[in-house]
């Protein structure tokens, strides 16, 4: 039987509740949905869980960090627009602080030791990366056909490792879905109640499709601002599966045009996962490297609101319409061709950065295993992973 939903709230009221789960949420994007769970369905009661249900499979359909998704949402629904905001800040302000002190520390970590420690988060990756791509596959590649689907995502991505293939990867996904996953069902839910209704929801998504668009418009004198928001706002938009799989599509994004070298790259993917809160916190940290016009606040800023932006619009647009589209098979098996692709795609950044950064030498290939084993089968959480690899690589260089 459903609880019965708590009356509206005030934006206030859902910052703080969000600010509490934003410097406590540790444990990467399923976690998330856990302490989602427990927070609002069971302690508080805004919402019941057919509620819940209903908006955690769109967001798991959507493009873009789910778990933010969520959480965005649950605050739409508790106090329409100012709470989802209220959301927004208070789940992601205290990760995003954290990622862009980290940035400003690690531009002053040089010697030895320094260095070990930042490889010991690259060897973090590598754990993290490989452990989100076993519980992936063993979802989302239920079956041979979905499997092979994955297969030929990876082998494309080796071969034309670039943001249009991937791109393309994800588009066969999509394609093939409706052929290759013909036994997935919907499953539909109970509707939701929402201060925006189907019109609100298509000036949203008319906003989001204008500033894809844009973002993949070629703009060769535009400011480095604007180019950064451009190709964060790409990533945002077109990352399906989470967290991890937003990995290769940013690698395009700061590392190939040579806005960053790959090290350091991965090394705020490896502190990333020390952090409570969401993945794409990761964006502070980048920015921050980056800089604009020798500012890191700004740069830090620009990626992070343009790789959110995204997702929350999309998911704010589709939700006044989610009930018919849930009730369709042929948008689930669509859903699944996408999903299966995606495993592909990570499992090729696994092999390409992740490893080949990481690994150069039998004693990395050590502690990547060990913390793999310790996060995957121990159950470990990710800030032990993170406490290991930092110690055992500075243990390495020590003795």
């Amino acid at each position: 039987m459903s609880r019965t939903v708590a009356p509206a709230g005030s934006a206030g009221e859902v910052l703080t509740a969000f600010l509490r789960l934003g410097v406590s949420s540790f444990g990467g994007p399923i976690a998330h949905l856990g302490y989602f769970h427990r927070e609002f369905v069971e302690r508080r009661r805004w919402l019941d869980d057919e509620c819940f249900g209903q908006m955690l499979a769109l967001c798991q359909f959507l493009p873009g960090p789910a778990s933010s998704q969520l959480g965005f949402s649950i605050g739409l629904l508790r106090a329409g627009g100012w709470g989802g905001l209220a959301a927004f800040v208070g789940f992601t302000l205290p990760s995003a602080l954290l990622m862009f002190a980290f940035a400003v520390l690690s531009a002053r970590l040089s010697g030895a030791l320094g260095q070990a420690a930042i490889h010991g988060l690259k060897l973090v990756a590598v754990a993290v990366v490989a452990q989100g791509l076993l519980g992936m596959a063993r979802r989302l590649t239920p079956d041979l056909p979905r499997l092979l689907l994955a297969a030929l995502a990876a082998l494309l991505i080796a071969i034309g490792g670039n943001a249009w293939m991937q791109l393309l990867v994800v588009a066969l996904g999509a394609v093939l879905g409706p052929w290759l996953c013909r036994t997935v069902t919907a499953r539909p839910g109970d509707r939701l109640s929402l201060r925006h209704g189907r019109r609100g929801g298509t000036a949203l998504l008319a906003v989001f499709a204008v500033l894809l668009l844009l973002s993949l418009a070629p703009w060769p004198g535009a400011p480095p601002w604007a180019q950064l928001a451009a190709w964060f706002y790409r990533a945002g938009a077109l990352v399906f599966g989470g967290g991890h799989v937003v990995l290769p599509l940013l690698k395009q994004t700061v590392v190939d045009p040579g806005w960053l070298d790959g090290n350091t790259f991965l090394a705020g993917y490896g502190a990333a996962q020390a952090v409570p809160g969401p993945m794409f916190s990761l964006a502070a940290f980048l920015g921050e490297r980056i800089g604009i016009g020798h500012s890191g606040a700004l740069g830090a800023t620009v990626c992070l609101l343009a790789i959110f932006l995204p997702g929350l619009l999309l998911v704010a647009a589709a939700l006044p319409f989610w009930q018919a589209l849930a009730a369709r098979n042929d948008v689930a098996r669509v859903l699944a061709g996408v999903n299966a692709a995606v495993v592909g795609l990570l499992a090729a950044a696994l092999y390409d950065p992740v490893w080949l950064s990481a690994v150069h030498r039998p004693r990395d290939a050590a502690i990547a295993l060990s913390a793999f084993v310790l996060l995957a089968w121990a159950r470990w959480p990710a800030l032990a992973i993170v406490v290991w690899c930092v110690a055992a690589s500075l243990l390495a260089v020590l003795f």
